[in-house]
């Protein structure tokens, strides 16, 4: 299986490049500065609005980990519409590395209803959320768009033990929401190599 990995030297996807490799796949990394890459992979060195179709859709699944500088966090919607675009019409699957501002907390409302607009965090959970609702509008386009729980830690360990849920947050028994970066990457791979969402939104946590 050919996987490409967009963003593959931030924290959540360079666990998913690790994860990917340990489980065998075909790997591209796409990335802008390929020194920063912690493993030796194919690279191919272009910014993500550069990227054509022919670029990707040799791929059987692009991942989509981008996350934009501080302050332009508006190119979570343009970055997200422009891969899918370049991939509405092939065969190949697109999967986002998703927010929690999409989640239902009850019947009707979304983190991003209950979420501070005067949060640092707002920002981001706003556009990321945008985002999401073009993604999920989106005809002739193969895509799967994973949540993580509330607290997402980048240097949790890795447990080899996740659960699932659908676009509900939900708890541990411990009452805590939060899943590690690398238990995410577990979970984000096992539905690469045996897709059960696809059109879908999902969430995993601990």
């Amino acid at each position: 299986m050919k996987v490409a990995i967009i963003g593959a030297t931030g924290h959540a996807g360079s666990m998913i490049l690790e994860e990917a490799l340990d489980r065998g796949l075909a790997v591209t990394a796409i990335v802008r500065h390929p020194e920063n890459l912690k493993v030796h992979v194919p690279i191919l060195v272009k910014d993500l609005f550069e990227l054509t179709k022919k670029d990707v859709e040799f791929f059987d699944v692009v991942i989509d980990a981008f996350r934009p500088p501080i302050g332009q966090e508006e190119m979570h919607q343009t970055s997200l519409k422009h891969l899918s675009d370049l991939l509405r019409g092939t065969d190949t699957r697109l999967i986002v590395v998703g927010g929690t501002s999409s989640l239902f907390i009850d019947e009707t409302q979304r983190m991003i209803d209950v979420s501070d607009p005067k949060a640092v965090y707002y920002p981001t959970a706003y556009n990321m959320y945008q985002a999401f609702l073009e993604l999920k509008a989106t005809q002739q386009l193969s895509w799967t768009y994973i949540s993580p729980a509330a607290n997402f830690v980048p240097d949790g360990l890795r447990t080899g033990k996740y659960q699932i849920s659908d676009d509900h947050l939900k708890k541990n028994s411990q009452g805590k929401s939060e899943i590690s970066m690398a238990d995410y990457a577990i979970a984000l791979i096992d539905e690469v190599i045996e897709p059960r969402h696809l059109n879908q939104h999902f969430s995993v946590y601990s």
